[in-house]
């Protein structure tokens, strides 16, 4: 294994929310994160319904707006107040799935229900990685 690793004990804080219709799902966690100081996270929990959405694909580069109603079936990543990478899976009325890197633009219909943890003694930092070209997180226990 190449990638480092960093390891934590302490007892971890949960943060429940319920987004409510005509909230932007992204810009929510991240408002979230900074109100509560949240320097390290995971999503341990989404569902709910969206209105529209926007998914950037695995290429990086290209945005997709989905402009019809979906199911969130599944929502992952790490949050913090610098930094949220997700990645979000949505089905369709006809049932069929898509999903991608969640961005701005994915619009709660009903409601969005959201559990997320908070990480004692981790901090998500952010640093260029020249092997991918792409600012990428690091774990930090603040320890060296």
């Amino acid at each position: 294994m190449r990638g480092d690793i960093v390891s934590s004990r302490g007892v971890m804080e949960f943060h429940c929310i319920r987004l409510r219709r005509g909230d932007d799902l992204l810009l929510s966690i991240q408002q979230l994160c900074q109100e509560q100081g949240i320097q390290a996270g995971v999503v341990l929990s989404g569902v709910g319904c969206i209105s529209e959405g926007c998914l950037r694909d695995a290429g990086g580069e290209r945005l997709h707006h989905i402009p019809q109603p979906c199911e969130i079936v599944s929502l992952t990543g790490t949050v913090s107040s610098d930094r949220c990478h997700l990645h979000i899976s949505l089905s369709r009325e006809d049932l069929s799935t898509i999903g991608g890197h969640l961005m701005p633009g994915c619009i709660i219909n009903t409601t969005g229900e959201l559990v997320i943890g908070q990480l004692p003694g981790v901090r998500i930092l952010v640093e260029d990685d020249p092997e991918t070209g792409y600012d990428e997180l690091v774990f930090d226990s603040g320890r060296s």
